[in-house]
C-alpha cells in the first residue's frame, strides 16, 4: 500500500514505572475534546485535548485492566484487578470545585481516590468487560472454566455503589486453560459486541466499547439465519489460548439452565496464539468519489479481522459466489509481536509492535486486487504494512476530527507518553508552497517531529545495546562449551574435584563432600553461570528396574577468573531419624540459562529454536539453557569410613577376635529382654534386618565375614606405584584407601589391616593377608592376597564388600586393556566352582519364597543367612 502520511504531536506525559509500561491493560479513549486514558496503573485520567491540561486523576484500590466510556449516561466503567467494575460518572467538575477550591491546575489536588466501598459491580473473578445499551457483559475465570455474566446497567436515577447481580451466565469452554500455561498468564481476553444494522440504536455507545456494526449478508454467514432473524447482538470473545468464538446476546439473557442443554457458543476460528485485538472493516467501496465510508453508517463493514499477539491475522467476509454469497476467510502473517491495533473508518488497520506502528490496507480495489480475474468481493492475496515511524506504542484509539475532515490515531507509549497522529492521504503528502499563516504550524510539525525522532532513536540504542551485551555473552557461553566439549577425552581446562570427608559441625560429626570448580582456562565465568551439584542415590547393579533418586543443589556464579577456584561444601550426614545410604553418586556440572541473555520477552522460546537446533549439544532438556557436564564420582563406604590412628592390628590378628563381646551377662540378658517384645513382632526377614539394623543388636551377633582373593602378581603389577618399599598387603590396603580423607594414618606405618567406623557407627575391619591357593593351576600353587572383611552389621559388610569389588573390577578392566596373560588354571575347577554357586542361588530363592509364605521362619532365616556367607566367601581367585 501507498505510504501513509502523518504529523505527531505530543499532548503529555503520564506516570511510568520501571521499565516502562506493558502492553495488554493500557487503553486510551476519546469522546470530544476528553480523553480517557488508564496506563496500566491504578490511575485513570481525564485529560482535555483543547485546553492540553488534565481534569481529573482518579485513584483506585489496585491495577486497571480495562475501561469503557457510555457517552449516553455520561458515565465511565473501570475494572480494577481483584476488585471489581466501577461506574463513574464524568460530571466531576463540582466535586473538583469542592475540593481544590478553584485550583484547577493543581493535578496532585485533583486525584479522587476510589475505594473498594464504591466498586459497582464487585467481582474479582471479572478478566474484562463490554457495553451494549444498558447490558454490561462479562467475562470471568472462575477454577480455569471461563463465565459470561450479563448485568442490567444502573440509571442516572440508580445510586453508584448499588450492587448489581447477574440477570444471567453462560459457560465457555476453551481447548486449554490458562492456569497450566505460565506464557499466558499475562494475556487478558478481548470482548466486543457486533450487530446488524437493523439493530442498531446507539452506534455511538458501540463504538466506544469497540463493537461494531455488519452489514447484512455478513452477519448472517457469520452467526447464522437463527441469529439473523432472532435480530440479536453478537459478543465476540478472543482469548488467550487463540479461540475465536460468539454468543448471541438475546439468547444468553433468556437462557435457563435448567431447561436448557445446548450451549448458545459458537466456535468461529483459532489463531493458535493469544487473541490480542477484535474489529470490523469496510473492504468495498460503494462509491469512486468517496475514498472510505464510515464504519457506522447504514451498510456497515464487511469484513471481520481477528490478531494475535505474534502476528498471525485472520480476515473473514461474504464474497461474491456462483448464485449466492459464501464466506471466504483467509489468513495473514504480519510481523509481531503485536502490542495492540485499532481499525480506522475505512479498510485500513493499525497495529503497533515494539519498533513501529503498521498499517495494512484491506481495500478490494486495490491495483493487486484488480489483477485477480472476478476479484469483487474477495480479500487481498497478501498485505503490505506501512511503516508510521512510531515506536514502542502499548495503547490505539482511533478518533475523527470532523471539522477538519481527518482520521487520528490517540497513542500511548511505553515511556507513558500521550501523543496524537494525524493521518492524511498520500497526495496530501506531496510539497506543497509555505505561506506566513501556516509557518506557525509548520514549524510546530517539526519540533513534534524531532521529539519522536529522540525517542525512537533513544529505543533503537537501548535495543542494540541489549543485543550487544547479548552477543557478548553468547560468545563467551559458545567459548566456554567449546572447550570442554572438545576435550572429552583430554585434560579438561574447567576441573571438578570431588572428596568426602569427615567433618565437626554443631557439636557431633557430619559426612560432607567438598566440590573444588577450578577454572584453568582462558575464560572468565562471569554472572549467569551456575555450579551445580546432584547426589544420586545409587542403586545396587542387579536391580534394573530401580530408579535412582537425585537431589540437585545450585550455586550461582558471580566471577571466577582464569586460573582461580572455588569450593562448596554439602552436609550428608548421618542426621536424627535418618540414615545414609552408601554408595551414592556425586555429579557436577555447569549450566547457564539462555533466557539471561535473550530477557524475559516473551518471544524467547522462538528466539533459541532459531539460535540452537533439536540436537544441539549440551542443550538442557527443557531447552532453555546449555547444561556442561564435568565429574561424576561414586561415593562408597571405603572413601567414608573414620579410621582408628594408629590402631592397624597385625596380619596374625584372626578375623573373628577383631570384635569384642560384652563381658557382663546381667548387662546382656537386661537388654536383650528388652529387645524381645519388638524381635516376636515381627517374623522372616524382617526379624534379620531390624536386629541388623539395630546398633543395640549389633553388639550380640557374630560378625559377618567376606573374602576376595586377587592374584598377586596382578596386584603387584598394577600398583607398582604403591609397592616401591612396603610389603604388598600394605599396597593394597594403602590403594583400596587411597580416596579416603584419613588415609594418611597408614602412611607411618606398615600396616595390613585397619579397623573404622562406619557413617551409622558400626565397627568394621579390613584385613590383608598374602595366601596360596592349591588346585586351581597345574604349575602348582598361585600366590593370592586375601581381603577380608568383618562387621557386626551385615549392611555394612554388604556395603563395604561392593565397594571393594568396584575397585577390583575397575582394576582387572585397565589390566586387561593392556593385554596382560592370566596364568594356566584347570578350566574344570572354575566349572565347578561356577555351578556350586548357581546352586547356592537357588537355594536362596527358594530360601526367600518360604520366608514370603511365613513356614518355619526363624530357621528359614538362620539358613539364608548361611547361603549370603557363603555367596560372599566364593574360594574364587581373581587373575
Amino acid at each position: 500500500m501507498a505510504q501513509v502520511g502523518h504529523r505527531v504531536d505530543y499532548l503529555a506525559g503520564f506516570c511510568c514505572p520501571v521499565g516502562g509500561l506493558a502492553a495488554g491493560k493500557p487503553r486510551v479513549l476519546c469522546h470530544e475534546n476528553q480523553i480517557y486514558l488508564s496506563n496500566g496503573t491504578e490511575f485513570v485520567y481525564v485529560y482535555n485535548q483543547e485546553g492540553r491540561l488534565m481534569k481529573a486523576v482518579y485513584r483506585f484500590p489496585d491495577q486497571v485492566w480495562h475501561v469503557e466510556l457510555l457517552p449516553v449516561h455520561q458515565q465511565l466503567y473501570i475494572l480494577c484487578a481483584g476488585v471489581g467494575i466501577y461506574c463513574v460518572s464524568l460530571d466531576y467538575q463540582s466535586r473538583l470545585a469542592k475540593r481544590t477550591d478553584g485550583e484547577e491546575n493543581d493535578c496532585f489536588s485533583s486525584v479522587l481516590p476510589m475505594g473498594s466501598g464504591a466498586c459497582t459491580f464487585p467481582d474479582a473473578a471479572i478478566c474484562t468487560f463490554t457495553l451494549l445499551n444498558d447490558v454490561l457483559v462479562t467475562l470471568s475465570q472462575v477454577q480455569g472454566k471461563w463465565c459470561m455474566n450479563l448485568h442490567k446497567l444502573p440509571g442516572p436515577e440508580d445510586g453508584e455503589n448499588l450492587p448489581h447481580q447477574p440477570i444471567s451466565h453462560v459457560n465457555i469452554t476453551t481447548s486449554t486453560n490458562n492456569d497450566g500455561d505460565m506464557s499466558l498468564a499475562h494475556f487478558l481476553p478481548v470482548l466486543c459486541c457486533a450487530t446488524s444494522p437493523s439493530t442498531t440504536n446507539h452506534k455511538e455507545s458501540l463504538r466506544h466499547s469497540g463493537g461494531f456494526v455488519l452489514e447484512e449478508p455478513l452477519f448472517s454467514l457469520l452467526f447464522g439465519i437463527d441469529a439473523a432473524m432472532l435480530d440479536s447482538p453478537m459478543i465476540l470473545c478472543g482469548f488467550p489460548d487463540g479461540q475465536l468464538c460468539s454468543v448471541p446476546l438475546k439468547a444468553v439473557s433468556s437462557l435457563d439452565n435448567h431447561s436448557r442443554e445446548d450451549s448458545p457458543v459458537k466456535i468461529l476460528h483459532h489463531l493458535e496464539e493469544p487473541v490480542v485485538f477484535i474489529g470490523a472493516l469496510r473492504t468495498e467501496r460503494r462509491s469512486p468519489d468517496a475514498e472510505e465510508l464510515p464504519a457506522y453508517g447504514d451498510l456497515g463493514c464487511d469484513c471481520v479481522v481477528a490478531l494475535g499477539h505474534y502476528g498471525k491475522m485472520v480476515a473473514i467476509k461474504a464474497a461474491q459466489g456462483e448464485e449466492v454469497k459464501v464466506p471466504e476467510l483467509r489468513e495473514y502473517y504480519l510481523q509481531g509481536p503485536v502490542l495492540c491495533a485499532a481499525c480506522s473508518g475505512g479498510s485500513r488497520m493499525y497495529y503497533s509492535t515494539h519498533s513501529d506502528i503498521y498499517a495494512v490496507d484491506l481495500d478490494s480495489n486495490t491495483l493487486e486486487a484488480e489483477k485477480v480475474e472476478d476479484s469483487a468481493g474477495t480479500l487481498p492475496s497478501a498485505l503490505s504494512p506501512a511503516s508510521l515511524s512510531i515506536c514502542s506504542v502499548v495503547a490505539l484509539s482511533l478518533s475523527s476530527r470532523e471539522s477538519e475532515g481527518e482520521s487520528e490515531l490517540l497513542a500511548l507509549s511505553a515511556k507513558g507518553r500521550l501523543m496524537t497522529c494525524g493521518l492524511c492521504s498520500p497526495d496530501d503528502t506531496q510539497p506543497f508552497k509555505m505561506n506566513p499563516d501556516k509557518a506557525g504550524q509548520r514549524i510546530k510539525e517539526l519540533l513534534s517531529g524531532i521529539g519522536h525522532v529522540s525517542e525512537r532513536v533513544s529505543s533503537l540504542k537501548k535495543a542494540v545495546d541489549q543485543k550487544n551485551r547479548a552477543l557478548t555473552c553468547l560468545n563467551q557461553v559458545m567459548n566456554v562449551s567449546a572447550a570442554l566439549l572438545s576435550s572429552q577425552n583430554g585434560q579438561k581446562p574447567i576441573t571438578c574435584t570431588i572428596a568426602a570427608h569427615w567433618s565437626h559441625l554443631l557439636v557431633q560429626d557430619t559426612l560432607t563432600v567438598s566440590c573444588i570448580l577450578e577454572n584453568s582456562s582462558e575464560c572468565s565465568l562471569e554472572r549467569g553461570w551456575t555450579f551445580c551439584v546432584q547426589l544420586f542415590a545409587s542403586s545396587c547393579d542387579f536391580e534394573e528396574d530401580s530408579s535412582d533418586s537425585a537431589t540437585t543443589y545450585t550455586f550461582p556464579i558471580d566471577q571466577l577468573l582464569p586460573g582461580n577456584k572455588t569450593e562448596v561444601t554439602l552436609p550428608l550426614g548421618p542426621t536424627e531419624g535418618s540414615k545414609l545410604e552408601l554408595p551414592f553418586t556425586v555429579s557436577c556440572s555447569l549450566y547457564y540459562s539462555l533466557r539471561e541473555i535473550l530477557g524475559t520477552v516473551s518471544e524467547s522460546t522462538e528466539l533459541l529454536d532459531d539460535l540452537l537446533s533439536d540436537d544441539s549439544s549440551g542443550l538442557s532438556p527443557d531447552r532453555e539453557g546449555i547444561c556442561l557436564p564435568l565429574r561424576e564420582v561414586t561415593i562408597d563406604l571405603l572413601q567414608c569410613l573414620r579410621l582408628h590412628g594408629g590402631s592397624g592390628v597385625s596380619e596374625a590378628t584372626q578375623p573373628a577376635a577383631a570384635i569384642p563381646l560384652p563381658v557382663d551377662p546381667l548387662d546382656t540378658f537386661l537388654k536383650v529382654s528388652q529387645m524381645q517384645p519388638d524381635l516376636e513382632s515381627t517374623a522372616g526377614s524382617k526379624e534379620l534386618v531390624a536386629r541388623a539394623a539395630s546398633p543395640l543388636g549389633e553388639a550380640y551377633l557374630a560378625p559377618s565375614v567376606a573374602s576376595i582373593k586377587v592374584s598377586s602378581e596382578l596386584l603387584r603389577t598394577a600398583l607398582k606405584d604403591f609397592c616401591a618399599d612396603i610389603s604388598l598387603c600394605c599396597a593394597v590396603l594403602r590403594w583400596l584407601l587411597a580416596e579416603n580423607a584419613a588415609v594418611d594414618v597408614l602412611q607411618s606405618q606398615d600396616a595390613a589391616a585397619v579397623r573404622g567406623l562406619a557413617p551409622n557407627g558400626g565397627d568394621v575391619q579390613l584385613n590383608i593377608r598374602e595366601v596360596a591357593v592349591s588346585d586351581l593351576s597345574p604349575s602348582g600353587p598361585i600366590q593370592a592376597v586375601e581381603i577380608i572383611i568383618q562387621s557386626s552389621s551385615l549392611a555394612n559388610m554388604c556395603q563395604l564388600h561392593h565397594a571393594v569389588v568396584r575397585r577390583i573390577q575397575t582394576l582387572i578392566l585397565e589390566q586387561a586393556a593392556e593385554d596382560s596373560s592370566p596364568p594356566d588354571v584347570r578350566m574344570q575347577y572354575l566349572h565347578q566352582i561356577q555351578a556350586n554357586h548357581e546352586m547356592l542361588l537357588k537355594e536362596a530363592q527358594s530360601l526367600q519364597e518360604r520366608l514370603s509364605l511365613g513356614n518355619d521362619s526363624d530357621a528359614t532365616v538362620q539358613k539364608l543367612l548361611h547361603v549370603y556367607q557363603q555367596l560372599r566367601d566364593p574360594s574364587l581367585i581373581v587373575l
